[in-house]
């Protein structure tokens, strides 16, 4: 998964959510994590890189503000849990890491940036399995995309935002990329990549 370029977006490409938005989306979904859970003390956050660590960064420091007190956040990668390996090109492995004190018993809300097959979701789940046993496991997502290859559902969505399949999803943060945006473009329109569902279409680009 490589970094998105900062700048202005590509050509046929258009903005759907910008840094207020995103910034919105984030703190609504901090509290309702929060209102969920009944608190922040069973509630572990774990970003699936990229850009899910660097949301699970962010909304762990909303609840930090809301509550006065740190929530466990850590990362997970689920390159070899893919059911994917071996048909598509290698890719790198990420980090994984698990905040002291692990998972066992915990909420664990997984952070995403895009949902889309949910085929990163379910190797996530099995990525857990072997780290720990939860209480629970909750899904939190910047934008639900829809075009559901497994039965997963997302418990926090940002942005539900309909797309069809000749169209692409990149999110920008600005730990990466130099900017907060969200950008939907058809396939065909080069733009700089993120996120892990959906590399099948385009190396990094959610599509």
């Amino acid at each position: 998964m490589n970094h998105a370029q900062s700048g202005a977006p590509k050509r046929g490409s258009r903005t759907v959510l910008d840094a207020s938005d995103i910034s919105r989306a984030l703190t609504r979904i901090a509290h309702e994590i929060l209102e969920r859970n009944r608190g922040a003390d069973p509630v572990v956050l774990l970003g699936i890189p990229t850009r899910g660590v660097g949301l699970a960064a962010r909304i762990s420091a909303r609840i930090a503000a809301v509550e006065g007190q740190s929530v466990p956040t850590g990362s997970l990668d689920v390159t070899m849990y893919r059911d994917d390996i071996g048909l598509k090109p290698p890719r790198g492995l990420e980090h994984t890491d698990i905040p002291p004190g692990g998972i066992d018993g915990k909420v664990v809300v997984l952070v995403d940036d895009v949902l889309f097959s949910g085929r990163t979701i379910r190797a996530a789940l099995d990525a857990i399995g072997d780290i720990g046993r939860p209480r629970a496991v909750q899904l939190a997502v910047l934008v639900d995309r829809g075009h559901r290859e497994l039965p997963i559902r997302a418990d926090y969505v940002g942005k539900n935002l309909p797309t069809s399949l000749v169209e692409r999803v990149t999110v920008h943060l600005t730990e990466y990329d130099g900017e907060d945006a969200v950008l939907i473009a058809d396939k065909a329109t080069p733009g700089p990549g993120n996120g892990a569902d959906q590399t099948e279409v385009v190396k990094g680009a959610k599509a």
